[in-house]
């Protein structure tokens, strides 16, 4: 049998790491090392996008309010404010929980822009993600949707598009209707759609007198669901002491039942009777939230009931992302 000819390969230019383009995972790596990309500098890309950041929302206002829109909210809206000046042509930017068609973000015919935060996102930084789709919704066609994509690892983020002393003010919807600007005139169409999309949001409210706490109403029972910002361990030993002093209610018939764990955050969850509205529990919540406040003060350590408390509350704590 003949001998194979010796393959030659072609001398790759040498670059720099900031300029190596991102190529398929078996190609060869644009370095010139002679490796396939994903073996190269590959790796450190894909570690990069996928690394998940436990909590993507620190540092920005209302970091409470941001996890409750993306995981428990169905429909609401805020206003951003952004570092720089708007683009020209582009008059307004605002937060949606969800667009139409789950598009990430919508250029809408008069310039403004609609970014979208119930997403599925390409990395592990949902902030990332956001802040890409923001930027090429800014530049985007008027009357037309921008689609996701994976968010370069070198990008900004939120925190650093978004104006840190602009204030972060929900506004909850009881429908989707802010999806069109005259959804009275919407075509057929459009109108099914919100039809549709207004008979599967469950009925919420967000409470005046404290931070990201949200009442909503189900078939069977309301509940509270209140993003907390303090860290875990400490919040969960509050709870606990509360619980077993029964004192952890907001009033007659309620009961607190477990929590969320979302965004690096603890979402604790409490029952409450189908009659308790948004405006029965304003009270009772402003005091609670005096009663958690010196439970948190406490560093004793737990009694043999509060530790029974606790490990009820963790058995009952269900991860939402």
């Amino acid at each position: 049998m003949a001998k194979k000819r010796p393959q030659t390969r072609a001398k790759q230019p040498q670059l720099k790491d900031g300029e190596i383009p991102v190529v398929g995972a078996r190609e060869p790596c644009p370095c010139g090392s002679g490796r396939r990309y994903k073996a190269c500098h590959g790796r450190a890309a894909a570690h990069a996008v996928t690394e998940l950041v436990h909590r993507p929302f620190e540092g920005l206002a209302g970091e409470g309010d941001w996890v409750a829109l993306r995981e428990l909210v169905p429909a609401a809206t805020v206003e951003l404010k952004l570092r720089e000046s708007l683009p020209e042509g582009v008059p307004s930017v605002t937060l949606a929980t969800v667009l139409p068609m789950a598009w990430p973000a919508l250029r809408r015919d008069d310039g403004s822009v609609l970014l979208g935060l119930q997403n599925d996102t390409a990395s592990g930084d949902i902030s990332r993600d956001l802040a890409d789709t923001l930027q090429r919704a800014l530049t985007a066609r008027p009357g037309t949707p921008v689609e996701g994509r994976r968010a370069p690892a070198d990008g900004p983020r939120l925190q650093d598009l978004l104006d840190p002393e602009g204030a972060f003010e929900p506004v909850v919807h009881s429908g989707f209707e802010f999806w069109v600007p005259d959804a009275e005139n919407a075509t057929a169409e459009v109108t099914a759609s919100l039809e549709r999309a207004n008979a599967a949001a469950i009925p919420t409210v967000k409470l005046s007198g404290v931070d990201a706490a949200y009442w909503c109403e189900t078939p069977d029972k309301n509940h509270l669901r209140w993003v907390m910002p303090h860290e875990e361990e400490q919040l969960l030993d509050a709870l606990a002491r509360l619980h077993a002093a029964g004192r952890s209610g907001l009033g007659e018939g309620t009961r607190l039942v477990g929590s969320f764990r979302a965004h690096g955050l603890t979402v604790p969850v409490w029952d409450l009777p189908t009659g308790v509205t948004a405006d029965d529990v304003e009270k009772p919540a402003a005091e609670f939230a005096e009663r958690l406040a010196a439970a948190l003060a406490t560093d004793e350590p737990l009694t043999a009931d509060e530790r029974r408390a606790r490990g009820g509350l963790t058995n009952r704590q269900v991860t939402l992302s």
